[in-house]
């Protein structure tokens, strides 16, 4: 049974890396440019955050049923479709820009926002088979892969508005264009290949699951039980994604302000990306070695530095624009670790997609919040006021980890 379990394991892990490898150039266009789009459309700056704010709402919708889909037909299934969604999204996306059609833009954006909330989704699919002592770095697998694709999209920016151009479009749609072929191409990878279903399999083998960690004998069916470390996880994943969004998307608005061509533009966000993922596999030995609630606090931690860089670096300085970018990536990525390992050890087959699910719309709707306010924020006081405040919020889950106890990993 467990050469079986280690087997399909190690395959899972290798569909996944597939698979978002091509979702993670699809969600780099909403990040790069979604912002500087919807501000040559709008003519507004203070409605800059508003695509931030729809594709990270559509998210929270399409962490509810994908969550909901996987518990009821697999992972496969569940990110599939996912991963689809996103793609359609991206081209209402295009043909917006094509047709200068606001309310299109604004439902396509939304819907685009499937393909982020399935991205993030697919971190779970490498954990249902993963045992406790090594959930950390399958966690990590999952986003370290997301990084080839993610950085690359920011990058190319400029070729692809050149293509957009070409083809009568906006060039600013041309990051839509790569990001409609490379959802679709995630999802039709993991609906092919995602076989033996992890989940499927994990429920078969997992006959009379443990109670989950943080909530010791406690009672009820493997479907209702979940321990305190699932709320302690989405309170920390909550709060670095409002830092993390806030600071992101309005430091392209910030960097053209002052100068800096798209090229730039594309580059800082490359690198911002670069932290959210590279890291990921040191941040899974981390978890698994010296605990998520030690990894937690660097998150928040980090997030403060990135906030201090941010507001008090000149705004035509191109390297510390990348430095506290790269620090917002990485607190991000180590919140994102420890609070989704809190959380995978306080479920059960039973019940975990339906859970994540649900912690994934809090995490989303958090970031709709943080991407809608932030032009509000910019537009009322400055970049740098937003950036101290994104980094002083981030410590608020240092006190939210006293309400679990977890073990010290072996």
């Amino acid at each position: 049974m467990e050469d079986r379990r280690a087997a399909v394991q190690r395959r899972t892990l290798r569909v996944v890396v597939a698979g978002q490898v091509l979702g993670g150039a699809g969600l780099a266009a909403g990040v790069t440019v979604g912002a500087l789009l919807a501000q040559q459309m709008l003519g507004s700056e203070g409605l800059a955050g508003v695509p931030t704010a729809l594709f990270t709402l559509g998210s929270a919708l399409a962490a509810y049923l994908v969550g909901r889909l996987s518990q009821r037909a697999g992972r496969r299934v569940g990110l599939g479709v996912g991963f689809l969604a996103g793609s359609v999204g991206a081209v209402g996306v295009v043909v917006a820009a094509a047709t200068d059609s606001v309310p299109l833009l604004f439902v396509s954006l939304f819907v685009y926002g499937a393909g982020t909330a399935t991205n993030l989704q697919a971190r779970y699919a490498g954990t249902d088979l993963a045992d406790a002592g090594t959930r950390g770095r399958a966690i990590s697998v999952a986003l370290v892969s997301t990084t080839a694709g993610a950085v690359a999209g920011p990058n190319l920016v400029e070729p692809l508005g050149s293509l957009a151009t070409t083809l009568g479009l906006p060039s600013l749609a041309g990051p839509f264009l790569l990001a409609a072929v490379a959802y679709a191409a995630a999802g039709l990878v993991l609906v092919a290949l995602l076989r033996p279903d992890p989940l499927l399999l994990a429920r078969e083998l997992d006959v009379a699951p443990a109670t989950p960690a943080g909530m010791p004998g406690a009672s009820g069916t493997a479907a209702d039980v979940v321990g305190k470390g699932a709320y302690v996880g989405a309170t920390i994943m909550v709060l670095t994604q409002v830092a993390m969004v806030a600071v992101m998307t309005m430091t392209p608005v910030h960097m053209r302000h002052h100068g800096h061509g798209l090229g730039e533009v594309g580059l800082v966000i490359g690198l911002h990306i670069a932290g959210m993922y590279l890291p990921s596999p040191l941040t899974g030995l981390l978890v698994d070695r010296y605990g998520r609630r030690v990894v937690a606090v660097a998150a928040g931690l980090v997030l403060l530095a990135s906030g201090v860089v941010a507001a008090t670096a000149p705004g035509d300085s191109l390297v510390l624009m990348v430095v506290a970018l790269v620090l917002l990536g990485l607190g991000w990525n180590l919140g994102l670790i420890s609070g989704t390992a809190l959380v995978v050890d306080a479920t059960t087959p039973a019940n975990r997609p339906r859970v994540q699910g649900s912690i994934d719309v809090l995490v989303a709707l958090s970031g709709a919040t943080g991407g809608g306010l932030s032009g509000l924020v910019v537009h009322a006081t400055s970049y740098a006021v937003l950036s101290l405040g994104a980094g002083l919020l981030a410590l608020a889950l240092v006190p939210a980890l006293r309400l679990t106890h977890e073990p010290r990993p072996a």
